[in-house]
Protein backbone atom coordinates (compact mmCIF):
# COMPACT_ATOMS: atom_id res chain seq x y z
CA UNK A 1 0.00 0.00 0.00
CA UNK A 2 1.42 3.63 -0.88
CA UNK A 3 2.35 5.48 1.83
CA UNK A 4 -0.18 8.22 0.92
CA UNK A 5 -2.93 6.04 1.64
CA UNK A 6 -1.87 4.29 4.74
CA UNK A 7 -1.80 7.92 5.99
CA UNK A 8 -5.67 9.04 4.91
CA UNK A 9 -6.52 5.44 6.17
CA UNK A 10 -5.33 6.38 9.42
CA UNK A 11 -6.89 10.00 9.33
CA UNK A 12 -10.53 8.22 8.94
CA UNK A 13 -9.70 5.89 11.46
CA UNK A 14 -9.05 8.62 13.66
CA UNK A 15 -12.31 10.36 12.40
CA UNK A 16 -13.91 7.07 13.11
CA UNK A 17 -12.98 7.14 16.58
CA UNK A 18 -13.21 10.62 17.37
CA UNK A 19 -17.32 10.41 16.06
CA UNK A 20 -17.43 7.22 17.66
CA UNK A 21 -16.63 8.97 21.36
CA UNK A 22 -18.87 12.17 20.52
CA UNK A 23 -21.72 9.67 19.61
CA UNK A 24 -21.28 8.00 23.11
CA UNK A 25 -21.25 11.69 24.66
CA UNK A 26 -24.41 12.28 23.31
CA UNK A 27 -26.19 9.00 23.87
CA UNK A 28 -28.49 9.38 26.77
CA UNK A 29 -31.90 7.73 27.44
CA UNK A 30 -31.65 4.13 26.00
CA UNK A 31 -34.79 2.82 28.55
CA UNK A 32 -36.95 5.18 26.97
CA UNK A 33 -36.46 4.26 23.52
CA UNK A 34 -37.29 0.07 22.02
CA UNK A 35 -35.16 -1.58 19.87
CA UNK A 36 -38.92 -1.51 17.51
CA UNK A 37 -38.80 2.55 17.80
CA UNK A 38 -34.70 2.56 17.08
CA UNK A 39 -35.31 -0.07 14.16
CA UNK A 40 -38.46 2.61 12.47
CA UNK A 41 -35.67 5.33 13.01
CA UNK A 42 -33.02 3.87 10.85
CA UNK A 43 -35.53 3.66 8.19
CA UNK A 44 -36.09 7.12 8.00
CA UNK A 45 -32.63 8.68 6.75
CA UNK A 46 -33.56 12.18 8.58
CA UNK A 47 -34.53 11.06 12.14
CA UNK A 48 -33.16 12.42 15.01
CA UNK A 49 -30.80 9.49 15.63
CA UNK A 50 -26.97 9.67 15.95
CA UNK A 51 -26.10 6.44 13.63
CA UNK A 52 -22.65 5.11 12.79
CA UNK A 53 -23.05 2.47 9.67
CA UNK A 54 -19.97 0.51 8.61
CA UNK A 55 -21.16 -1.31 5.24
CA UNK A 56 -19.68 -3.65 3.61
CA UNK A 57 -20.32 -4.06 -0.16
CA UNK A 58 -18.91 -6.55 -2.78
CA UNK A 59 -19.69 -6.61 -7.03
CA UNK A 60 -18.55 -8.56 -9.36
CA UNK A 61 -17.70 -9.21 -13.39
CA UNK A 62 -16.07 -5.56 -13.31
CA UNK A 63 -14.59 -4.70 -17.07
CA UNK A 64 -13.54 -6.94 -19.41
CA UNK A 65 -11.35 -9.43 -17.21
CA UNK A 66 -14.46 -9.58 -14.25
CA UNK A 67 -13.07 -7.77 -12.35
CA UNK A 68 -14.26 -7.78 -8.42
CA UNK A 69 -14.76 -4.60 -6.00
CA UNK A 70 -14.84 -4.26 -2.19
CA UNK A 71 -15.77 -1.18 -0.25
CA UNK A 72 -16.57 -0.39 3.38
CA UNK A 73 -18.31 2.39 3.39
CA UNK A 74 -18.18 4.65 6.63
CA UNK A 75 -21.22 6.39 6.72
CA UNK A 76 -21.82 8.71 10.28
CA UNK A 77 -25.37 10.65 10.73
CA UNK A 78 -25.15 13.21 12.87
CA UNK A 79 -28.67 15.33 13.51
CA UNK A 80 -28.05 18.69 14.87
CA UNK A 81 -30.58 21.14 16.31
CA UNK A 82 -31.54 24.55 14.86
CA UNK A 83 -33.87 25.03 17.40
CA UNK A 84 -37.39 23.78 18.51
CA UNK A 85 -38.86 23.51 14.88
CA UNK A 86 -36.03 22.39 12.68
CA UNK A 87 -32.74 20.10 12.47
CA UNK A 88 -30.00 19.58 10.09
CA UNK A 89 -28.93 16.15 9.67
CA UNK A 90 -25.45 15.62 8.52
CA UNK A 91 -24.46 12.75 6.31
CA UNK A 92 -21.56 11.65 5.36
CA UNK A 93 -20.42 8.53 2.90
CA UNK A 94 -16.57 7.75 2.50
CA UNK A 95 -15.63 4.63 1.10
CA UNK A 96 -12.51 2.84 1.73
CA UNK A 97 -12.22 0.12 -1.85
CA UNK A 98 -9.83 -2.37 -2.63
CA UNK A 99 -10.76 -3.40 -6.35
CA UNK A 100 -8.73 -6.21 -8.80
CA UNK A 101 -8.42 -7.00 -12.33
CA UNK A 102 -10.28 -3.91 -13.25
CA UNK A 103 -7.91 -1.99 -14.86
CA UNK A 104 -5.60 -3.44 -17.36
CA UNK A 105 -2.90 -1.41 -16.90
CA UNK A 106 -2.88 -1.85 -13.09
CA UNK A 107 -3.78 -5.24 -11.27
CA UNK A 108 -5.18 -3.79 -8.65
CA UNK A 109 -6.13 -0.54 -5.92
CA UNK A 110 -6.43 -0.13 -2.52
CA UNK A 111 -7.42 2.82 -0.64
CA UNK A 112 -9.90 5.59 -0.24
CA UNK A 113 -12.89 7.00 -2.70
CA UNK A 114 -14.81 10.24 -2.98
CA UNK A 115 -16.66 11.42 0.17
CA UNK A 116 -20.18 12.78 -0.05
CA UNK A 117 -21.15 14.85 2.04
CA UNK A 118 -25.21 16.11 2.53
CA UNK A 119 -26.96 18.23 4.53
CA UNK A 120 -30.46 18.06 5.26
CA UNK A 121 -32.60 20.91 6.47
CA UNK A 122 -35.95 19.28 7.85
CA UNK A 123 -38.57 20.16 10.06
CA UNK A 124 -39.42 18.39 13.32
CA UNK A 125 -42.87 17.38 13.12
CA UNK A 126 -44.08 15.98 10.28
CA UNK A 127 -45.70 17.48 7.23
CA UNK A 128 -49.79 18.17 8.21
CA UNK A 129 -50.13 17.08 4.31
CA UNK A 130 -50.08 13.33 4.99
CA UNK A 131 -48.36 13.27 7.49
CA UNK A 132 -44.89 13.39 5.20
CA UNK A 133 -41.56 13.36 6.64
CA UNK A 134 -38.85 15.84 4.36
CA UNK A 135 -35.56 17.30 3.96
CA UNK A 136 -33.88 19.55 1.44
CA UNK A 137 -30.40 20.68 1.24
CA UNK A 138 -26.75 20.58 -0.30
CA UNK A 139 -24.52 17.73 -1.07
CA UNK A 140 -20.82 17.97 -2.12
CA UNK A 141 -18.61 15.57 -3.89
CA UNK A 142 -15.02 15.81 -2.34
CA UNK A 143 -12.25 14.51 -4.32
CA UNK A 144 -10.58 12.28 -0.95
CA UNK A 145 -9.44 9.27 -3.17
CA UNK A 146 -6.01 8.60 -2.46
CA UNK A 147 -5.58 6.39 -6.09
CA UNK A 148 -6.55 8.47 -9.31
CA UNK A 149 -8.52 4.81 -10.10
CA UNK A 150 -10.39 5.04 -7.27
CA UNK A 151 -11.99 8.87 -7.31
CA UNK A 152 -13.08 11.54 -9.96
CA UNK A 153 -10.26 14.03 -8.95
CA UNK A 154 -13.58 16.62 -9.34
CA UNK A 155 -15.25 18.61 -6.21
CA UNK A 156 -18.92 18.97 -7.17
CA UNK A 157 -21.90 20.21 -5.66
CA UNK A 158 -26.08 20.20 -6.57
CA UNK A 159 -29.44 19.66 -4.32
CA UNK A 160 -30.45 16.73 -2.06
CA UNK A 161 -33.67 15.64 -0.94
CA UNK A 162 -35.75 13.22 0.74
CA UNK A 163 -39.54 12.66 1.39
CA UNK A 164 -41.12 9.99 3.36
CA UNK A 165 -44.08 7.92 4.92
CA UNK A 166 -44.38 6.34 7.90
CA UNK A 167 -47.35 4.23 8.85
CA UNK A 168 -47.20 1.89 11.44
CA UNK A 169 -44.85 -1.24 10.56
CA UNK A 170 -44.08 0.65 6.98
CA UNK A 171 -41.88 3.28 5.85
CA UNK A 172 -41.86 4.52 2.32
CA UNK A 173 -39.77 6.87 0.69
CA UNK A 174 -37.42 8.38 -1.94
CA UNK A 175 -33.93 9.95 -1.40
CA UNK A 176 -32.37 11.12 -4.09
CA UNK A 177 -29.46 14.06 -5.13
CA UNK A 178 -28.06 15.66 -8.77
CA UNK A 179 -24.12 16.64 -8.76
CA UNK A 180 -22.30 18.64 -11.06
CA UNK A 181 -18.46 19.03 -10.74
CA UNK A 182 -17.48 22.65 -10.50
CA UNK A 183 -13.53 22.47 -9.82
CA UNK A 184 -11.01 19.84 -10.32
CA UNK A 185 -8.66 18.11 -12.62
CA UNK A 186 -9.09 19.64 -16.05
CA UNK A 187 -7.84 15.82 -17.49
CA UNK A 188 -10.49 14.34 -15.96
CA UNK A 189 -13.88 14.38 -16.92
CA UNK A 190 -16.88 16.41 -15.83
CA UNK A 191 -19.50 15.31 -13.98
CA UNK A 192 -22.85 15.61 -14.14
CA UNK A 193 -24.82 12.81 -12.22
CA UNK A 194 -28.41 11.87 -10.46
CA UNK A 195 -28.43 9.61 -7.83
CA UNK A 196 -32.19 7.90 -6.75
CA UNK A 197 -33.20 6.07 -4.15
CA UNK A 198 -36.61 4.71 -3.58
CA UNK A 199 -37.32 2.44 -0.59
CA UNK A 200 -39.75 0.49 1.04
CA UNK A 201 -39.16 -1.26 4.67
CA UNK A 202 -41.25 -3.14 6.96
CA UNK A 203 -40.48 -3.38 10.68
CA UNK A 204 -41.54 -5.99 12.80
CA UNK A 205 -42.57 -6.02 16.31
CA UNK A 206 -39.10 -8.04 17.11
CA UNK A 207 -36.91 -5.07 15.46
CA UNK A 208 -36.35 -6.68 13.04
CA UNK A 209 -36.25 -4.48 9.23
CA UNK A 210 -37.02 -5.90 5.46
CA UNK A 211 -35.95 -3.61 3.08
CA UNK A 212 -36.18 -3.21 -0.95
CA UNK A 213 -34.71 -0.38 -2.33
CA UNK A 214 -32.35 0.78 -5.65
CA UNK A 215 -29.52 3.07 -5.25
CA UNK A 216 -29.49 4.30 -9.11
CA UNK A 217 -27.08 6.31 -11.06
CA UNK A 218 -27.50 8.10 -14.11
CA UNK A 219 -24.37 9.56 -16.01
CA UNK A 220 -25.55 12.58 -17.80
CA UNK A 221 -22.11 12.88 -19.63
CA UNK A 222 -22.42 9.11 -20.94
CA UNK A 223 -25.97 8.98 -21.02
CA UNK A 224 -25.85 5.20 -18.84
CA UNK A 225 -27.87 4.30 -15.88
CA UNK A 226 -26.66 2.05 -12.87
CA UNK A 227 -29.41 0.72 -11.63
CA UNK A 228 -28.88 -2.06 -8.34
CA UNK A 229 -31.60 -3.68 -6.68
CA UNK A 230 -30.99 -4.24 -3.28
CA UNK A 231 -32.69 -6.40 -0.73
CA UNK A 232 -31.80 -6.82 3.15
CA UNK A 233 -32.58 -7.86 6.69
CA UNK A 234 -31.34 -6.12 9.55
CA UNK A 235 -32.09 -6.67 13.53
CA UNK A 236 -31.85 -4.25 15.98
CA UNK A 237 -29.88 -5.63 19.17
CA UNK A 238 -28.58 -4.69 22.57
CA UNK A 239 -25.05 -5.91 23.16
CA UNK A 240 -24.28 -4.93 26.93
CA UNK A 241 -24.80 -1.33 26.82
CA UNK A 242 -24.39 -0.46 23.25
CA UNK A 243 -27.83 -0.43 20.70
CA UNK A 244 -26.77 -1.86 16.78
CA UNK A 245 -28.11 -2.99 14.09
CA UNK A 246 -26.85 -5.90 11.97
CA UNK A 247 -27.58 -6.74 8.94
CA UNK A 248 -27.43 -8.09 5.04
CA UNK A 249 -28.09 -8.29 1.68
CA UNK A 250 -27.79 -9.05 -1.79
CA UNK A 251 -28.64 -7.12 -4.77
CA UNK A 252 -29.02 -7.85 -8.74
CA UNK A 253 -27.55 -5.44 -11.45
CA UNK A 254 -30.82 -4.62 -13.19
CA UNK A 255 -28.40 -2.32 -15.37
CA UNK A 256 -25.27 -0.88 -15.82
CA UNK A 257 -23.11 0.45 -18.29
CA UNK A 258 -20.50 -1.42 -20.68
CA UNK A 259 -17.87 -2.85 -18.37
CA UNK A 260 -20.00 -1.86 -15.13
CA UNK A 261 -20.91 -4.68 -12.47
CA UNK A 262 -23.29 -7.32 -13.65
CA UNK A 263 -24.88 -10.15 -11.48
CA UNK A 264 -25.14 -10.61 -8.13
CA UNK A 265 -23.70 -8.23 -5.13
CA UNK A 266 -23.88 -8.74 -1.66
CA UNK A 267 -23.66 -6.15 1.54
CA UNK A 268 -23.14 -6.42 5.80
CA UNK A 269 -24.05 -3.62 7.77
CA UNK A 270 -23.23 -3.22 11.18
CA UNK A 271 -24.54 0.36 13.05
CA UNK A 272 -24.32 1.86 16.11
CA UNK A 273 -26.95 3.50 17.63
CA UNK A 274 -26.91 6.09 19.48
CA UNK A 275 -30.37 7.49 20.46
CA UNK A 276 -31.13 11.14 21.79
Amino acid sequence: MAAGAERSIGRLLHLALVVFALALLASRAYAQQSNEELAKKLSNPIASLISVPLQFNADFKIGPNDGERYYLNFQPVIPISLGPAWNVISRTILPINYQHDIYPFDEHQLGLGDTTQSFFFSPKAASEIGGLIWGVGPAFLVPTATDDLLGSEKFGLGPTFVVLKQTGPWTIGLLANQIWSVAGADSRDAISSAFLQPFVSYTTAEAMTFTLNTESTYNWKSEDWTVPLNLQVSQVLKIGDQRVSIGGGIRYYADAPQGGPEGFGARLIVTFLFPE
